[in-house]
């Protein structure tokens, strides 16, 4: 399940391979169509004898709304079929359709994913292809300064529904953009695959999606 962004979707995948997939993209509508969604893909997993073996679902950073309608439905599911939990990165699923579908990229492409905020802000993290962090997720304020320590040793390709902006700040020569990239569900499984060999599972009861609340917290005050 993914709703960090103004798109919902949902998918199913069997022994890699996509199998059901629905998507929203006209707007943050997840409150109604992700219940329905949930129950089409359990209703086809069912009609097709696939017994589930875990709920992944997009943990942030993105939109407060979203990402609590996702984890509670994906916790719902988890609760009602005895199954584990994966929380997913929505920076990393971003990365995804890149690696798959963008040959052109050098093998020393840094991947920059970045999800819109207010004005020039972005919420972004810096990954190698092997999706090994770079620089963790923090929350950015973009200017023609920004990122000059990776541009200027590496191409850097940013993408995501914050980069569309950063477009006439960010001009050095290594970087490049990348449009109409969005998490979806159906980019999740290489990642969801990943973390079930590892049984790398989520608390259900305890699991909760990253607002970037330690952000918040580590600025400053200001009055007005």
């Amino acid at each position: 399940m993914e709703t960090s962004t103004s798109v919902c979707s949902v998918a199913v995948s069997e022994d890699g391979q996509n199998v059901f997939t629905k998507e929203d993209f006209k707007g943050p509508s997840h409150a109604v169509s992700l219940g329905v969604f949930v129950d089409e893909a359990l209703s086809f997993a069912d009609s097709h004898a696939m017994p589930l073996d875990a709920v992944a679902v997009s943990c942030g950073p993105g939109s407060y709304t979203g990402l609590r309608i996702g984890v509670s439905m994906a916790k719902g599911v988890c609760y009602g079929r005895n199954i584990p939990l994966i929380g997913i990165p929505t920076l990393k699923v971003q990365c995804v359709p890149v690696l798959l579908y963008h040959d052109e990229l050098p093998d020393d492409a840094l991947l920059c994913p970045m999800i819109d905020a207010r004005r020039m802000e972005v919420y972004a993290a810096v990954y190698n292809r092997a999706l090994t962090p770079i620089r963790d997720i923090a929350a950015d304020i973009v200017d023609e300064n920004s990122y000059l320590e990776y541009l200027d040793r590496h191409p850097v390709y940013f993408f995501g529904d914050g980069a569309e902006k950063c477009k006439v700040k960010i001009t050095h020569p290594n970087a490049h953009f990348i449009d109409n990239i969005h998490p979806l569900a159906k980019m999740m499984f290489p990642l969801a695959e990943k973390a079930i060999a590892e049984k790398d599972f989520k608390d259900v009861a305890y699991f909760e999606p990253f607002y970037l609340k330690e952000f918040v917290a580590s600025q400053p005050k200001k009055l007005l």
